[in-house]
């Protein structure tokens, strides 16, 4: 994090046209700016404030020159648990327990988003222009719907922070702690393999995001050097029968699947008499976001979301402590693959003519 001149709210003030005094009202954003300042004058503001670049500098009215040993957690969409089976359970409790190892507090950032993805991208940078980011010394952020802008503008002013999954931002480098999907994907193939089947199906539910580019770089890995046939899909996990009929019909005795799209397959298959794994094999990437009341062992990887949360935290305390070299700054930690009982041998071409 490098020093500059930084702005002050002077230079805000002249931007916008207004007093430095209305500045600092609207900035506050106490029932005082609510009720004398206009929408328009307040963004007029807020949109200085991030031209002139000063809500960098509104660090030291919270921090006082020091650190709080506070770290923040911004999540793009609602992500509070609501019991111990849910995704996003194990992050938060690798965030706590770290947090409580490293001697530091969090603050869950909670009413950025109300429910809104596209709210959630315009809370990230109404928060951080405004300063109340830095109420936290560095911020932990997660969640499918972050914005490449937003995280190459908290980068661009040095705001220090570490994404819970491999993001990718518009020239710079991200700081995340995040999964190797690629490699897991690949292993996953490796075993269809080496059951048998030589025609394997990827289906993905979000194959732009980074952890769907991952997967697919992952299988197509493993079925160039295992020279067996893919089948690439797409779709949203309500929409499954096209793509089970795209299987069938193509002689596909395998698929590999996100979660999601895995359960709902599942489901149809066995909806439309086929006996699994014996007719068609499926394997889970990654644990499921939803969650289906089911006894089945699936075959496919886990992903170490303890894990995740826990290096995040201790990524940004090196961030904190030395800028200069706070060592590597983007890591994949390895998930768990598991054969499971969804997968079987393939089954032979007299079985297959009859599916």
């Amino acid at each position: 994090m490098t020093e500059r001149t930084r702005p002050t709210q002077a230079d805000v003030a002249r931007a916008a046209g207004v007093s430095q005094a209305t500045v600092s009202m609207a900035l506050n954003d106490g029932p005082e700016a609510r009720g004398r300042l206009t929408e328009e004058t307040r963004l007029r503001i807020l949109a200085a404030v991030e031209e002139t670049g000063y809500w960098g500098n509104l660090a030291a009215k919270h921090l006082a020159g020091g650190r709080t040993s506070v770290f923040g957690v911004f999540t793009y969409e609602p992500v509070f648990p609501h019991d111990s089976s849910d995704f996003y359970y194990p992050f938060l409790r690798g965030i706590e327990a770290e947090a409580l190892q490293q001697d530091v507090d969090l603050l869950l950032f909670t009413s950025s988003h109300g429910g809104d993805p596209a709210r959630g991208r315009e809370g990230l940078r109404d928060w951080a222009r405004r300063g109340r980011l830095h109420l936290a010394d560095g911020c932990l952020l997660f969640g499918r719907h972050s914005h490449r802008r937003d995280l190459s503008e908290l980068l661009a002013h040095d705001y220090p922070f570490v994404f819970i999954g491999r993001r990718e931002a518009d020239g710079a480098e991200v700081p995340y702690v995040g999964a190797d999907y690629g490699t897991a994907t690949e292993q996953v193939v490796e075993h269809l393999a080496a059951l048998g089947h030589r025609r394997i199906a990827l289906a993905l539910e979000f194959p732009e995001h980074e952890s769907g580019i991952d997967r697919r770089q992952g299988f197509d890995r493993a079925v160039q050097r295992l020279d067996v046939s893919a089948l690439r899909l797409d779709g949203e996990a309500s929409e499954v029968a096209p793509l089970l009929e795209d299987v069938l019909g193509t002689g596909t005795t395998a698929i590999a699947a996100t979660p999601d799209l895995a359960a709902k397959l599942r489901m149809l298959a066995l909806s439309r008499g086929l006996e699994l794994p014996a007719d068609l094999s499926i394997a889970r990437l990654g644990d499921p976001e939803h969650l289906y009341p089911s006894t089945v062992e699936w075959s496919g990887f886990t992903i170490p979301r303890h894990e995740m949360g826990a290096g995040s935290v201790q990524m940004l305390l090196r961030l904190l402590q030395n800028p200069s070299r706070p060592g590597e700054t983007q890591i994949l930690l390895p998930c768990t693959v598991t054969a499971g009982s969804t997968t079987g041998p393939a089954p032979s071409p007299t079985q297959e003519t009859h599916r």
